[in-house]
């Protein structure tokens, strides 16, 4: 299997999607425990959420599992979140801190997982920034994500339905964040924070480069807003999906406005 699937649009706003897939290896998989094997911590159905929302848009998602290795962390192995818990850039555990390995990968396999898969599904989205940018001036990368409401290791409490993330505004600019701020204070039926627990994972740091032309912002979803149950097998849920899908459609046609407006000259 590919590890990237690139589908490319006419228009500003890439859609980056790095936790999706489900794809592991035969040998890998093998070497998964039974809670491993159940990959419990991929962001469930994104592509179908975000399906035929936008015309034009540029796809780039990653087919392996966040478990094989995961595209959206530093490939030297930084913490994005220092002091907090969180996964590596292989994971050895769940987002709940349970062992996913009978034997853990070793240097050598990450450093082949990083060649095979991070680096593959990071080369895709570069050259898929340099030609929207070459295309438009400019280019919008909108980092989906989705995880569980509840997950007491990584966060207290139940996390709000949007979460959206600038790293402190550095990533992108403010007039795209209130374009997305303001689609979500709209919804009379969503919660939204800025920069709360998730303030934009690698993708969204590395990339985003306003000063350049290179804007970047991550959207994390709570899965209760669409799933039938955080729990497997994680079934998507049409009804719940398309309220959440409108809201969306929303968000992502406000982020285009922005960039086709007036306000460019601001940007």
């Amino acid at each position: 299997m590919n590890p990237v699937t690139v589908i490319r649009g006419t228009g500003p706003i890439i859609l980056g999607q790095p936790h999706s897939g489900t794809h592991v290896p035969d040998d890998i998989f093998a070497r998964l425990n039974d809670l491993g094997q159940q990959l419990r911590d991929t962001d469930w159905h994104v592509p179908r959420l975000y399906d035929g929302l936008l015309a034009n848009v540029t796809i780039v998602r990653a087919n392996f599992s966040r478990y094989v290795i995961d595209a959206n962390r530093d490939p030297s192995g930084t913490s994005l979140y220092p002091g907090q818990n969180t996964t590596e850039l292989v994971p050895t555990s769940t987002f709940d801190n349970e062992l996913i390995w009978h034997t853990n990968p070793t240097e050598a396999d990450i450093a082949h997982r990083l060649e095979s898969y991070h680096r593959a599904y990071h080369a895709a989205l570069e050259a898929e920034i340099a030609r929207v940018k070459a295309d438009h001036g400019l280019a919008v990368l909108y980092d989906c994500h989705s995880i569980r409401s509840r997950i007491p290791h990584l966060f207290d409490n139940q996390l709000p339905d949007l979460n959206i993330g600038n790293n402190g505004g550095q990533t992108c600019a403010p007039a795209i964040t209130s374009a997305v701020t303001a689609a979500c204070a709209q919804s009379p039926t969503y919660s939204h924070v800025v920069n709360g627990r998730f303030k934009g994972g690698w993708t969204t740091r590395h990339y985003g480069r306003p000063e350049d032309g290179v804007h970047a912002i991550q959207m994390e979803l709570a899965q209760r807003c669409y799933l039938a149950s955080e729990a497997p097998p994680f079934a998507y849920d049409a009804s719940r999906a398309n309220t959440l899908r409108q809201l969306l459609g929303t968000i992502l046609t406000a982020v285009e406005d922005t960039v086709k407006s007036s306000l460019m000259t601001e940007i």
